[in-house]
C-alpha cells in the first residue's frame, strides 16, 4: 500500500494472482476503482506536498462551493481566471484530492474546514477524474521533435495519452474512436459512470498565439467535451483554470455555458482567490514577521470586500523574512513595458497617475481577453488587471497599482522608455528628497514639487487639488519603501491630506497638509488645530508636521515644516 492508502498497479496484480482467473472480473472492478493514473483518477501526492510544506492556508472551503454545483446543469460548468502565483495549481491539486476515486484522502482532509461539511463524506473520492494541465503538456509537445509534431497536432498528442490511462483504469470497456470524449462515453454508456474534468492553463494556446489549424482542433476538443448534449449528463463538474477569462470571439461559443469567475467578478469563490488579511496575518504571527510590512508589500487587490494577497510572495516573504519582489524573476516588466509601448491616446498621463499613486478609469468590458488585437488603452490596462499588474475598483471602475511589489514592475518597465525618462528621474530622485524632507530643507521640497508638478499635470489640470496630490505622492514615491502610505486619514476634527507612517518605529512619521493659493503657515496650523496627529493613535515618537502651499499664479510651491515629539 502506498502513503495515501491507495493501491498501487502492483497491490492489483498481486491479488489477481491470489484470486485466480475465475475472479479476474470482480479484481477488474477493484482495478478500475483504485486505479492511480497521471491523467485519469490522480492520487492526492500533489496535495500532500503542498501541505506538507507546513504553510498551507486551508482553503478547503472552496470544495464546499463546487459541492453545490455538482450535477446542477445551470452551474456545474466553472471557469477561473487570475494570475500567475494566486494558488490556481494548489486548488486544482485539492480538487483532485477529494473527488477522484485514485485517492484515499480522508485522513488527509479531516485537519480542515471542508472535514465538518455536511457534504464532505458524501463525495469524497467518488468520482472519476480526468486532471490536465495544458501548460506542461504543451511544453512536453514542443519538445518533441519536428516529425513527431508533423505526426501529432497537440491535442491528438494530449487525447492519445490520457486515453492511455482509460485501457489500463477500464480493461473491460470497448474504446471505438480516439478522441477524450468518446472515451468518456463509452465508460458511462458500458457503466454508468460520469466525470469530473478539471483542465489547468486552459487558455495556453491562446497564450501561445498557436497557428489557426491547431486552434481549430483545440476548439473541436473543447466543443466536444463541453458543447455535446451526449455528455450533458456524463459531466458532473467541469472546473478550467487560466490566466484569461475565457476569449470572446472564438473560444467563447464553445465554453457559454461556463460561470466565469475573474478578478472582476469573484462571485462566491473571493476568498479562494488569494490570501486574506486574517490568513496573512495568522502567517506572520506564526514566522514572528512584520504584518504591516507585509501589508505594504503584497496586498491591494480588493474584491467584494476582501483585501486578497499575492499568495506565493507572502510565503517566500515569511519563510524567508526577506520583504522583496518575488513577482516573476527576471524581466517580468517587459510585460508591462511591452503593453504601454503601444502609447494609445492618454498612456502616458495615466501611467504617470498610477506611478503617483492615482487611479484611472477602465471599461473592462471591451477587452476581447485575446493576446492580439489590443485597440485600445481600456484593453491593455484590463489585460494588465488580468495579469496581475493592475488591481481594480469595481464600484469605481479604476484600475490601479495595488502594492510596492508591483509598484517596482512599472518602475523597471519605465526605466529604458525615453517617453518616461524624466518620470524615472523623479522617481529616482524620491530617496534624495525624502533624506532632504526628514532634514526638515523646506526649501528643497519646495523646489523638488515644482518640477514634480509640472511633470504631472497638463495645462487643463495643472492648477486643480489633484494634480497636487499627484505630485506629492510621486516625488515622494521611494517611501513606499519603508512607510505606510494613508490618504485623507481620520483624524482629531478631520481629515489629514497624507501621512506616511514609518514601518521602523525607531523613525519620523510624516503628516502632510496641502494648500492652494494661501501659505504653508496655514496648513501647519491646521494640522495643529486640528490634532491631525491623534490619526497615529499607537505612534510614540518624532511627527513631522510638513505644510505645503501652492500658488496658482506662480506655479510655485512654498514648504514649511515644524517637528512634534508624541509621547
Amino acid at each position: 500500500m502506498t502513503g495515501n492508502n491507495a493501491l498501487t498497479q502492483h497491490d492489483i496484480f498481486t491479488k489477481i494472482d491470489f484470486f485466480g482467473d475465475s475472479q479476474f472480473l470482480f479484481v477488474a472492478e477493484c482495478a478500475i476503482l483504485l486505479f492511480m493514473g497521471t491523467y485519469l483518477n490522480p492520487n492526492n501526492a500533489n496535495f500532500l506536498a503542498a501541505i506538507e510544506t507546513g504553510t498551507y492556508i486551508d482553503k478547503t472551503m472552496l470544495i464546499e462551493q463546487t459541492n453545490k454545483r455538482l450535477n446542477n446543469i445551470d452551474f456545474k460548468f466553472i471557469c477561473t481566471s487570475r494570475p500567475r502565483r494566486f494558488g490556481k495549481s494548489i486548488a486544482e491539486d485539492m480538487l483532485v484530492a477529494y473527488y477522484s476515486k485514485g485517492a484515499d484522502s480522508r485522513k488527509l482532509f479531516e485537519p480542515y474546514k471542508i472535514s465538518s461539511s455536511p457534504t464532505f463524506e458524501k463525495n469524497l473520492n467518488k468520482f472519476n477524474v480526468v486532471h490536465m494541465d495544458l501548460n506542461s503538456l504543451y511544453a512536453n509537445w514542443l519538445g518533441l521533435s519536428d516529425e513527431e509534431r508533423g505526426k501529432n497536432a497537440f491535442m491528438h498528442y494530449v487525447q492519445k495519452k490520457v486515453c492511455a490511462d482509460f485501457k489500463i483504469a477500464f480493461p473491460d470497456v470497448d474504446f471505438e474512436e480516439t478522441t477524450l470524449a468518446s472515451y468518456i462515453l463509452s465508460v458511462y454508456a458500458q457503466k454508468g459512470e460520469t466525470f469530473i474534468i478539471i483542465i489547468d492553463e486552459y487558455d495556453v494556446l491562446v497564450r501561445e498565439n498557436v497557428d489557426e489549424k491547431e486552434f481549430k482542433i483545440y476548439l473541436g476538443f473543447l466543443n466536444s467535451l463541453f458543447k455535446s448534449s451526449e455528455l450533458k449528463s456524463v459531466i458532473s463538474l467541469a472546473y478550467l483554470t487560466g490566466i484569461l477569462p475565457i476569449m470572446k470571439d472564438k473560444i467563447q461559443s464553445k465554453l457559454n455555458t461556463f460561470d466565469q469567475i475573474t478578478m472582476f467578478n469573484t462571485g462566491d469563490f473571493t476568498e479562494f482567490t488569494g490570501f486574506t488579511t486574517e490568513e496573512v496575518q495568522s502567517l506572520c504571527e506564526r514566522y514572528g514577521r512584520s504584518f504591516d510590512e507585509c501589508k505594504s508589500w503584497y496586498d491591494g487587490y480588493r474584491i467584494d470586500g476582501y483585501e486578497l494577497y499575492n499568495p506565493q510572495a507572502v510565503i517566500k516573504a515569511v519563510t524567508s523574512g526577506r520583504f522583496i519582489s518575488y513577482w516573476s524573476g527576471t524581466s517580468s516588466y517587459e510585460v508591462v513595458a511591452e503593453k504601454i509601448q503601444m502609447n494609445f491616446a492618454g498612456t502616458k498621463e495615466a501611467v504617470i497617475k498610477m506611478l503617483g499613486g492615482g487611479r484611472v478609469d477602465v471599461n473592462v468590458i471591451k477587452y476581447d481577453n485575446t493576446m492580439t488585437g489590443f485597440r485600445s488603452l481600456d484593453d491593455v490596462f484590463t489585460y494588465l488587471i488580468h495579469l496581475g499588474y493592475l488591481a481594480y475598483d469595481e464600484a469605481e471602475q479604476e484600475c490601479y497599482i495595488p502594492n510596492r511589489e508591483i509598484h517596482l514592475e512599472w518602475q523597471a518597465a519605465i526605466e529604458n522608455d525615453e517617453n518616461y525618462a524624466e518620470t524615472d528621474r523623479i522617481i529616482k530622485d524620491s530617496r534624495r528628497l525624502l533624506k532632504e524632507t526628514l532634514a526638515m530643507n523646506e526649501e528643497a521640497v519646495a523646489t523638488a514639487l515644482d518640477t514634480v508638478h509640472l511633470h504631472v499635470s497638463s495645462p487643463k489640470n495643472y492648477n486643480n487639488e489633484y494634480a497636487l496630490h499627484a505630485a506629492v505622492y510621486l516625488a515622494y514615491v521611494y517611501a513606499l519603501n519603508g512607510y505606510l502610505v494613508a490618504k485623507e486619514l481620520t483624524a482629531g476634527k478631520g481629515y489629514a491630506d497624507i501621512a506616511y507612517i514609518p514601518l521602523d518605529k525607531t523613525k519620523t512619521a510624516l503628516i502632510i497638509e496641502l494648500k492652494r493659493n494661501s501659505t504653508p503657515d496655514s496648513a501647519l496650523n491646521q494640522i495643529r488645530e486640528k490634532k491631525y496627529f491623534d490619526c497615529l493613535d499607537n505612534w510614540h515618537g518624532e511627527i513631522l508636521f510638513v505644510g505645503i502651499n501652492y500658488d496658482a499664479d506662480t506655479k510655485k510651491h512654498e514648504c514649511k515644516m515644524e517637528k512634534l515629539v508624541k509621547e
